[in-house]
């Protein structure tokens, strides 16, 4: 497996100049893939600006300097990815990682009690010694917990970095969702309903955005409020 990667063939996601050079960082396995997992050293230069060079971006890490999800993180090829949140105490800012209209990964501003916790979307579940519930979340994070009211698809908001969850929201209707592709990728939206597919194929949900109706499958849908969205999804300028 090869630990370089061309610019030129780095994923469409990362919101970055394709000929400005020939190298960057590749992203670490970890909780995101390749294709929603921006590396952080990229994040602090190409994305905030922090930096002019990636040499820049390993001192800054070497300091400690930038956390994630409240953690202090040193690789400038950790992943950053979908709901993530990225801090730089020395600024006082801090960053959520939403995706814009065509997909992409990109940031947005958020308060410092913001910065305190992030949803994440239960992928799936499984029982352990004791008879408890392991939730396996979207970003690599396993969270064992007691109720079996948890279901695949279900979102919980999640204190970071104690990993304490302090809200569970059930997919259903009328659920507010942030949509992750597709052609309304980046688009909050309403849940109206399920289809349940008999087949390898992925449920079907129909949504609302706005006044127009669409549907799109279950992979896609984000749920991130009940009645309005909890976050939000204005970009930070590059």
């Amino acid at each position: 497996m090869s630990l370089h990667m061309k610019r030129l063939a780095s994923p469409r996601s990362w919101k970055i100049h394709k000929k400005s050079s020939t190298w960057v960082p590749k992203p670490t396995a970890g909780k995101h893939s390749i294709e929603q997992g921006v590396p952080l050293g990229i994040i602090l230069r190409d994305y905030l600006k922090l930096v002019d060079t990636m040499t820049e971006a390993k001192r800054v890490l070497g300091n400690r300097e930038v956390k994630i999800d409240g953690r202090v993180a040193v690789s400038h090829k950790a992943p950053v990815g979908l709901m993530d949140i990225v801090s730089v105490p020395k600024t006082n800012k801090n960053y959520r990682v939403v995706l814009d209209s065509h997909g992409r990964v990109v940031l947005t501003e958020v308060t410092a009690n913001e910065a305190n916790w992030k949803f994440c979307r239960i992928e799936d579940k499984t029982t352990v010694s004791g008879g408890r519930t392991q939730l396996n979340l979207h970003d690599g994070r396993n969270i064992i917990v007691k109720e079996k009211t948890y279901k695949t698809g279900d979102v919980v908001k999640l204190a970071v970095p104690e990993q304490e969850i302090k809200a569970h929201y059930a997919f259903g209707q009328g659920m507010t969702a942030f949509i992750t592709g597709g052609a309304h990728v980046g688009e909050f939206a309403k849940v109206q309903s399920v289809e349940v597919i008999r087949s390898p194929r992925p449920n079907l949900v129909a949504l609302t955005s706005g006044e127009t109706p669409f549907s799109t499958v279950k992979n896609y849908v984000f749920l991130v409020g009940k009645d309005k969205p909890e976050i939000a999804a204005s970009e930070v300028s590059a």
